[in-house]
């Protein structure tokens, strides 16, 4: 079985929705509480050990490769004012892992095209196809969830959650086949947004994936889907129509930040949880409410 050294992350969106504060701060940037969402995303897949990260970004991006680059003048600065856990602390963070930015570029676009763009620094290995503005919290991360499913199968996974059945039509939905055990399914597709009572199950797509090289070749055709847009989910589809592939559902509380609502409820709810904040907030949210 190959390992899994490599990752993509999916960070060329414009945010649109946290304008006007995305004009000159990329979204993924976002903070939750003092580290930022996509930094949050990086640890996971470090955690699953992922050495090299492929991080497909866009313009005004330039935010988020300084984060993961040293910076010597403040290193220094801290080091001065003898706060050296903190200079340590930006120290560590550029040597999570071997960071590499590509532009997103071609058309059509969509959530796809990042693993176009990468695919000629992937060769055929196995690889962790992640967004920059969910997650989830928990002992055990996300991407090493995945990877101990593709190590019992071989076979590409995608990390699942049960939803409301009210809340179906918003998501890709796994089309199960097979209940494997109480947290694996087989799945021979995803449908994007089904109507409630169309659903084959109420696990929905969250996170990320764990590919293999043969998913590839069903992008490099570029085929859209009915929005115009080139979708990972109909390419995970198309190769579960070969051979039966797999989801997990992911044990952990899962965080969404990809809207200012979505966002707030996941700044809040960490914080919640937070030793050093926690009792603070929710003291302050007692006498507010």
């Amino acid at each position: 079985m190959a390992q899994v050294k490599k990752a993509v992350i999916a960070a060329a969106g414009l945010g649109t929705r946290f304008l006007p504060q995305v004009k000159a701060m990329p979204k993924e940037m976002l903070p939750i509480i003092d580290k930022p969402v996509i930094q949050l995303v990086v640890e996971g897949l470090v955690d699953a050990g992922v050495e090299d990260i492929i991080i497909v970004t866009g313009p005004t991006k330039r935010a988020i490769e300084d984060h993961f680059d040293r910076s010597l003048e403040l290193e220094t600065a801290l080091l001065e004012k003898d706060k050296t856990d903190l200079a340590e602390q930006l120290r560590d963070i550029a040597n999570l892992a071997n960071f590499v930015y590509i532009r997103q570029k071609g058309h059509p676009v969509g959530n796809a095209r990042p693993i176009l763009n990468a695919s000629h620094m992937l060769g055929e290995e196995p690889f962790f196809f992640f967004f920059a503005d969910d997650f989830f919290t928990g002992d055990v991360s996300t991407a090493s969830q995945l990877l101990e499913v593709y190590n019992d199968t071989g076979k590409s996974v995608v990390a699942l959650r049960k939803v409301k059945r009210n809340e179906i039509s918003s998501y890709g939905i796994a089309d199960v086949v097979e209940q494997v055990t109480d947290n694996q399914v087989v799945a021979k597709g995803i449908i994007e947004k089904p109507d409630e009572k169309d659903a084959p199950s109420d696990l929905a797509v969250a996170s990320g994936y764990l590919l293999t090289h043969d998913i590839i070749p069903i992008l490099e055709k570029e085929i859209p889907g009915p929005d115009g847009e080139l979708r990972i989910n109909d390419a995970f589809t198309e190769l579960a129509e070969k051979d039966p592939l797999r989801g997990r559902i992911i044990e952990g509380t899962y965080h969404d930040t990809g809207n200012p609502g979505a966002y707030l409820r996941t700044l809040v709810d960490i914080t919640l949880e937070d030793p050093e904040y926690g009792d603070m907030l929710r003291n302050h949210l007692r006498g507010k409410l």
